[in-house]
């Protein structure tokens, strides 16, 4: 794995971790395989690690090592980052598209040229790489959406979307967690609970980890959203996604 990467400073007490200038797998890959080894590394210098498209954010006390010294310290270990590579869980996630819980999917369908079948079968035809949670906790970024069905953000962002609505922008798709403005198109929605504050870790979803979208009707929804021990209790797919 080439891992050569730039070492920035952010304030005091943060070292940024940088991959390339993309936004793609092979550049997300390397962030989460060094999230991977200096997690393991278990310093007792470094406070939290915090995972983005194509950095690592490095949390780490000055007191206990400088800057220049860390830089040293994990440049030693980039050569060997493949042997580190983290391999996210899998995860299938029912997605209902009925049109009352999709007020975008009529819009995205005629902006794209599809039917709403069409869009649907896109959608929940990929598997999806989770790049990084952020933006609202718990938010996954996934990619990478088919470009039969990316669309720019809204030119005017939506005031309320409801929880674990399902959006799409650009080459990415989402799960709201929580109820939030936003500027996705929203074509769906999911019974799974993505966040929660008692769980440990809260979010459900992680970098690296792999997501399907599984079709369920309207009536599957309104069940498994009753039965919140069997939707958020869920677990990772003992299969990998194809």
């Amino acid at each position: 794995m080439n891992s050569s990467a730039r070492f920035l400073p952010n304030g005091d007490t943060v070292m940024v971790v940088e991959f390339g200038e993309e936004i793609d797998l092979h550049t997300n890959r390397k962030v989460t395989a060094l999230h991977a080894a200096v997690s393991a590394l278990e310093l007792a210098s470094i406070t939290d690690l915090v995972p983005t498209f194509r950095s690592l954010a490095i949390h780490y006390d000055p007191d206990i090592v400088p800057f220049a010294e860390l830089e040293i310290e994990l440049r030693a270990i980039l050569p060997d980052l493949s042997s580190h590579s983290f391999s996210g869980r899998d995860w299938s996630i029912p997605a209902c598209y009925d049109l009352d819980l999709s007020p975008d999917l009529q819009a995205v369908a005629d902006s794209c040229s599809l039917s709403i079948e069409q869009v649907i079968r896109c959608h929940s035809g990929a598997t999806y790489h989770v790049y990084m949670v952020g933006f609202l906790p718990g938010y996954p970024y996934l990619g990478d959406l088919a470009a039969e069905i990316a669309l720019p953000r809204k030119i005017t962002p939506s005031l309320r979307i409801p929880a674990r609505s399902i959006a799409i922008a650009e080459r990415m798709t989402a799960v709201y967690p929580i109820e939030s403005p936003g500027g996705w198109h929203v074509i769906g929605r999911t019974p799974m609970r993505l966040f929660d504050e008692t769980a440990t870790p809260p979010a459900l979803l992680a970098p690296g980890d792999r997501v399907r979208f599984s079709p369920v009707t309207r009536h599957e929804y309104d069940r498994l959203s009753k039965n919140d021990s069997g939707v958020d209790d869920a677990q990772p797919n003992k299969n990998p996604a194809t």
